[in-house]
């Protein structure tokens, strides 16, 4: 295939995926990267994207901005500032695959757990897990995040089990990853990544992103709530063996 074909036809499914992710599917936006990373370098690939990011971060912080819980937040957020100064700081000492790898087995397996007390649509009672716990997830996303991309499987764990109403599990990862992807910048800006190609190739994948980010809106909105949480594990699941996938074979 021509390279400027599949940078493209790579680009464009990227942007799909990360704007479903956005519209409240986490765990989808995680293939985003893997799947620009077929089309153009990874490190400008990261770079294209996250303006796009944080682009559909405002889309569905703004759909869903009466929706979100105010002490997760409190708990989380200074746990990934912390994780991605870690983060940047040691990621030549941290092999990728090594992340991806740990963090897909962890997925998979706690996917697999959540479905099976869940199964047959019985009611689990929220869980109660102390603050520190969520502090200390906070930081495993926050550090997965500048790693590899791939935050929300430690955020998720932390939170899919607290049994939110599903536009403020929505509302609440929006308002923390638009938070973690503006924590991000200055790292990309070090780097010098914001160049007037990098930034160009941004500009014009733009009308995509709001289509793809209010679609998956329109979407999670007529998805069944009482089913919400199984479709989320699966996710998980499905990423989770995807990570593995990732790290076995770099």
């Amino acid at each position: 295939m021509n390279p400027e074909y599949l940078y493209y036809s790579c680009a464009i499914m990227a942007v799909i995926l990360s704007g479903l992710a956005k519209g409240g599917f986490a765990g989808v936006g995680a293939l985003a990267m893997p799947v620009m990373a077929l089309g153009v370098d990874p490190v400008r690939g990261a770079a294209i994207l996250l303006p796009i990011l944080i682009l559909q971060d405002a889309v569905s912080v703004w759909a869903f901005r009466h929706s979100w819980d105010r002490h997760i937040l409190k708990v989380m957020l200074p746990g990934m500032a912390s994780g991605i100064g870690i983060g940047y700081f040691f990621a030549a000492q941290v092999p990728e695959a090594t992340v991806l790898g740990v963090l897909g087995l962890i997925s998979t397996l706690f996917g697999l757990q959540r479905l099976w007390i869940e199964r047959g649509g019985q009611i689990v009672l929220p869980s109660n897990s102390p603050d520190w716990v969520g502090l200390l997830f906070g930081v495993a996303s926050g550090f997965t995040s500048q790693i590899a991309h791939a935050g929300s499987p430690p955020f998720q764990m932390w939170v899919l089990p607290r049994r939110l109403p599903r536009d403020v599990l929505v509302g609440t990862t929006a308002i923390a990853f638009a938070t973690m992807n503006w924590m991000k910048v200055p790292a990309y800006a070090a780097l010098g990544q914001f160049t007037r190609a990098n930034l160009l190739a941004t500009a014009m994948l733009v009308p995509i992103a709001v289509i793809a980010t209010f679609a998956g809106v329109a979407l999670v909105r007529r998805v069944d709530a009482a089913r919400f949480y199984t479709l989320i594990y699966v996710l998980m699941v499905l990423l989770g063996i995807k990570l593995m996938a990732d790290a076995l074979l770099s």
